[in-house]
């Protein structure tokens, strides 16, 4: 990717990449967890050459982006994300764009869509369905056994994980999660420098935490909180690209979703691919996206 810029909202500094052609229309890409801004490293050519101009920020506690205030709580409730996307577009004037989304940057991309509808024109999602962000949602016994490290770091011992053995934790992680793909030592060792962000360890513990309602939010989301429950309807046209051998978000989770879009919706299933489509067959997903802007 491009040169690393950095833009300022009213509480982060968010280091980001940008490049494609200048009056492209702007397609910001937001990447998951454990995951960085290099994600899209292997779909963002074909973007280009398609003529967009694509924005992939580093998520707050991530990389370069740093949350400005040491009295500021250290959030990583879904929310805050989504508010996050707005106010990095607005920092950088952007007025309508695109969103694609993996992972916590799917679950971004789904709320800042259903709550400032005027400013998405299309989402693509990649491993993550709408309206699973709910604490009291129903899920199977299968889910919950691949949701362990939820559970694992709402312990004190998964805490103690996160903050002190967070390579190990993460290289296993992207190990387990690909089962037709092996990731390189190079790739991961990349990315896996956005790890030692100071904000990282407390980020991630109370985004899971949180998520399953073991620790409060920031109070400056709470009005956002209440208009995301139940999940709203999101009226900009989605497509949703599941791993159908994604071993952490079950493709079940991302099943029977149609009722949260007044839009258009499609979801489609890649095979043999895991739970990080856009590295995995970066290719297959940038041709993906194209369509998905371009169709009819």
């Amino acid at each position: 990717m491009n040169v690393l810029r950095t833009v300022r909202t009213s509480h982060l500094s968010i280091g980001y990449f940008v490049d494609g052609p200048a009056n492209g229309h702007p397609v910001v890409l937001l990447h998951g967890w454990p995951d960085d801004a290099l994600t899209w490293n292997g779909v963002v050519a074909g973007l280009h050459t398609a003529g967009y101009r694509t924005y992939a920020p580093y998520l707050r506690g991530f990389g370069p982006t740093r949350i400005e205030e040491a009295s500021t709580q250290r959030s990583g409730q879904l929310s805050a994300l989504g508010a996050d996307v707005i106010a990095f577009s607005d920092a950088l004037g952007l007025d309508r764009f695109a969103l694609v989304g993996h992972d916590w940057g799917a679950r971004a991309a789904y709320i800042a869509a259903a709550l400032w509808p005027e400013r998405v024109t299309d989402v693509v999602a990649l491993s993550v369905g709408w309206g699973t962000n709910d604490p009291n949602q129903s899920i199977s016994l299968k889910q919950a056994q691949n949701y362990w490290y939820h559970w694992y770091m709402a312990l004190p011992r998964g805490k103690d994980l996160v903050e002190k053995q967070r390579r190990e934790f993460t290289r296993y992680i992207w190990d387990i999660w690909c089962p037709y793909w092996k990731v390189s030592d190079e790739e991961f060792e990349a990315t896996a420098a956005s790890f030692d962000n100071p904000d990282w360890a407390e980020v991630v513990i109370h985004s899971y935490r949180h998520r399953w309602g073991y620790a409060p939010g920031d109070s400056r989301f709470d009005a956002l909180e209440r208009r995301l429950s139940p999940p709203p309807s999101i009226s900009a046209p989605t497509l949703v690209l599941h791993g159908a051998a994604d071993p952490c978000n079950s493709p079940a989770t991302s099943e029977n979703k149609e009722r949260f879009f007044s839009g258009r919706y499609e979801r489609k299933l890649l095979a043999q691919v895991g739970h990080f489509p856009q590295r995995e067959v970066p290719e297959r997903v940038a041709g993906e996206i194209i369509a998905w802007l371009q169709r009819p």
